[in-house]
């Protein structure tokens, strides 16, 4: 539904990182298309559980960040998203290195989308993966009118 060009929404969303919950796990955005979010986080002990892995709530962090930036560009100015459901798996622990998050689209309909994310370590191998159901909400001017 976006009309804007990835290197536009990219730099939309930048003066954004670093503020919020997905700037406290330092989560920077890499590619974005109203078809496909890609972002990355460095791992560090700060994300650490303690027996020194990543934090099962660091996965599901990221995985509600990519799928609401992705909901929100491919909604474009028509309204906003909230996420609904968040169901994250995860299947390899990590200690260090970046995490790169792929959202994809499953399903955008007119008042819900559903994306789903794979996450993967340094060497490709996938550490978690989740889905996030969005509801699509009317801009908030149509709301009060």
């Amino acid at each position: 539904m976006s009309d804007a060009t990835p290197n536009e929404l990219l730099e939309k969303l930048r003066p954004t990182s670093g503020i919020g919950f997905g700037g406290v796990i330092g989560i920077e955005y890499v590619d974005i298309t109203p078809d496909r979010v890609v972002a990355s986080v460095e791992v560090g002990p700060h994300l650490h559980q303690p027996h020194g892995i990543v934090h099962g709530g660091v996965y599901c962090a990221i995985v509600e960040q990519v799928a609401s930036v992705a909901g929100s560009v491919w909604l474009g100015g028509e309204g906003r998203v909230v996420g609904v459901n968040n169901s994250t798996d995860f299947l390899r622990a990590v200690t260090e290195g970046t995490l790169t998050a792929t959202g994809l689209p499953v399903h955008r309909g007119r008042s819900q989308q559903l994306w789903r994310v794979e996450i993967t370590d340094d060497s490709g191998r996938t550490a978690a993966v989740g889905q996030v159901r969005l509801a699509n909400l009317e801009p908030p001017a149509a709301r009060e009118s």
